[in-house]
Order: structure tokens, then sequence, then C-alpha cells
């Protein structure tokens, strides 16, 4: 309610670009595509739509190869590149060409694909229903686990011809790769390497927004937002990138708007990049997804949606309570890189879920980050990104 406040405020007084400060330039990714924000800085762009096998649409964008290194297209290794809860991949590609990991990988010899899990921007499509009803928007992390990440890989691995990938996941996008890789062993041999960045699973420690919101009852969190789409991008978020957040006074309420659930680091983060973070962010998930999380706040376990009752958990899973994920039961060798000020991947958690992790390569924790600095902090080539990829080389 807060942020419709500032919104009637700021239109009130509109017209006065002066009364907030000074305006910055703007940037102009943050009112295009996929498509158009890879091609516009140089890189070649193919788009494809993903279709899973409860008929959701997903949109799957890839880069084949760098701006100088177009020869032998077919035999590069490939890298997936997966988003995190409530982002898009255009996570991957909001910064600079030498800060955006999709970019980097693309340079240094990768055919780089970036997925979208169902219900973003970009995978808002379904074969048998509307995003307008609330079928459509009956799923969680569960169903990108089971449905959207096979589809989506093995669609990458047909069409590249590749018999492995090295897949990176981010927040959610670890979350699902744990879930899928240890209950799917067939999807699991087609990963060469499961890279981490601020991984997720358990979140009984986390100090995130997500604690408070796990207090509210599901009936009262459905009165709230309904039974649909929970934070979609909107012009509103457009507005606030645009005509807000690059005056100088006031780009700190707005990283509160960006970075309500994960934190902010003002210090590591491109302020003149914010028009583009907040063009594309929130792009949107279900409020199931959102209901799911809270339950693992709760409950202190990673396991299924709890569908409310024990028959309706008998109806989904053949007993009367959510089963609970086994992590070490995946054998993929993974990469993990976490953050010492990560309020969603608290430290706590990720120290629970090192050990149970049974082919750890690699761990490395990095005190001063949160958890959207591993996507678009400006030191994250030099503390992250350049570690990974030589390890991709030495793979």
């Amino acid at each position: 309610m807060w942020l419709l406040l500032i919104t009637s405020v700021i239109s009130t007084f509109g017209g006065a670009h002066g009364l907030f400060g000074k305006l910055g330039p703007g940037n102009p990714e943050a009112n295009m595509n996929i498509s158009q924000m890879i091609t516009y800085w140089g890189y070649p762009c193919q788009e494809y739509e993903v279709v899973t096998e409860d008929g959701y649409i997903l949109g799957v964008y890839r880069i084949p190869h760098g701006k100088n290194n177009s020869e032998n297209i077919g035999k590069r290794p490939v890298v997936y590149l997966q988003h995190g809860l409530i982002a898009s991949a255009t996570n991957w590609i909001a910064n600079l060409p030498n800060n955006s990991l999709a970019f980097m990988l693309a340079d240094a010899g990768y055919d780089v694909w970036l997925g979208n899990s169902r219900g973003n921007t970009w995978s808002r499509k379904n074969v048998y229903y509307s995003p307008d009803s609330v079928e459509f928007w009956a799923f969680s992390f569960d169903e990108m686990a089971k449905y959207d990440l096979p589809a989506t890989i093995n669609f990458i691995v047909q069409k590249t011809g590749q018999e492995k990938i090295h897949y990176v996941g981010h927040s959610q996008g670890t979350t699902i790769g744990f879930i899928a890789f240890s209950t799917n062993p067939t999807l699991a041999k087609k990963i060469k390497t499961f890279y981490a960045l601020a991984p997720v699973a358990t979140v009984k420690y986390t100090q995130s927004p997500l604690k408070k919101i796990s207090f509210i009852p599901t009936f009262l969190f459905k009165l709230m937002f309904g039974k649909k789409m929970f934070l979609p991008h909107t012009y509103f978020d457009d507005f606030l990138g645009t005509e807000v957040c690059s005056r100088e006074v006031l780009d700190l309420l707005c990283s509160n708007t960006l970075f309500i659930f994960c934190g902010f680091d003002k210090k590591n983060l491109n302020v003149s990049r914010f028009d583009v973070y907040l063009g594309h962010n929130p792009a949107g998930t279900s409020v199931q997804d959102f209901l799911h999380w809270a339950q693992l706040v709760r409950s202190g376990k990673f396991q299924a949606f709890n569908w409310g009752s024990p028959s309706q958990n008998m109806l989904h899973y053949n007993q009367k309570t959510p089963p609970e994920y086994d992590v070490s039961a995946m054998t993929v060798p993974v990469a993990v890189w976490n953050g010492g000020n990560d309020i969603l991947a608290d430290p706590q958690d990720v120290a629970m879920l090192l050990p149970k992790l049974s082919n750890l390569l690699f761990h490395k924790e990095i005190l001063a980050y949160n958890h959207l600095d591993f996507i678009w902090a400006m030191d994250a080539p030099q503390e992250v990104y350049n570690e990974m990829i030589s390890m991709m080389a030495e793979d």
C-alpha cells in the first residue's frame, strides 16, 4: 500500500522533473524484449517456444556464439541459464556485456541458452488454459522441476546434438535443479556440472520478507492476492524505472521496491542500470508458488507443495503429507557460490545443504554478497563468473 501512496504522490507532481532530483540518462534496453536486448549489443539471438508435457509454452532464447567467434557453431559446449523467483532470462543480460554472464559465456566460446519459468512475462501461454483462468496458475516450483526443466533441457539437447550440457541456476533456478536432478535420473545424466548461485533448498533461517508472509494464513493470503498471478511486471514498474529511479534522490526508494525480497547492496550495484532492472522485474509467478515458499519457511523442510488437507495430498502424492526432496540423491557434480549477507539464501540454510550434496566439487562463500549480487554485482565477473568459466573449460 505504501507503494501505491508513493505512486499517487509522484503522479500528482509528475510534470515537475526537478522536484525529485536530476534525471539520469535512460538505457534503451529498459523497453526492449529479450531478443532486442541481446541483438542491441551485437550478439546473435534465436528464439524458441518449448511446450511442456502439461501444456505450458515456455519462451527459450539462444545466443549461439559471441560477437567475434562465429566459427564452429555446432561444436560449441552448451550452457543453460535458469533464473530465480519472480524473475526472467533478462537477469543474465541486464548489465553491460563485460558484466553479464550470458554475454561473457558467449564470448568465451559457449552456446548459451536462457530459460523462462512458467508464468513469467515470457512464458505466459498454455495449450489448454488461458492465463486469465485459475487453472493456468495452479503451479509452484514443483511443476517447474517436473515439467519445465525436462522439456527445456531435452529440447536443447535435441537441438544442439550435445549429450550433456552445463547448468547454471540462481536462487529458485537452483531449487528446481536440486529437485529435477535428484528425482529424474534420466535428466540428471544430461548435466555435466550444476553451477549453483545463491542456492535455495530449505528456508528455515531466511530473513527475507518471505518469513513475514509465511505467518499470513493461506485463506487470507488468497483474499489479498487472489489465486492467479503474483507480482507480474506492470507499467508501474516501467514508471519506477524510467521516471523515478533515475532521479538521484529516489534511487534508494526504488531499490526497496525491487529488492524487498532479496536485500540490496547499493555499493556493488551499477545504479545507472536501474531502469533496466525495473524495466523487466518483477516478471511474475503464481500465488501458489509464493504460498509454497511460505510453507517451507513454516516447516523448515525441503518438500513438495501442501495441497491443504490429507485427502488432497493423497490425491497428488498417494500420501497424507507432502514428500520431502532428498538432495543427497542427486549425483550431478555441483559447484556452489553463496553470499554471507544473503537474507533469502541464508548462510545457515546453505550450511545445512552442503553436506547433503554427494558430489560437491567446489564451494565459495562471498561474505559481502547478498542474493542479487550473483547476477548484477559490478564485481561478479571477478568473484564468480571467471571462476565458473575456468571450471567449464577444465570440464
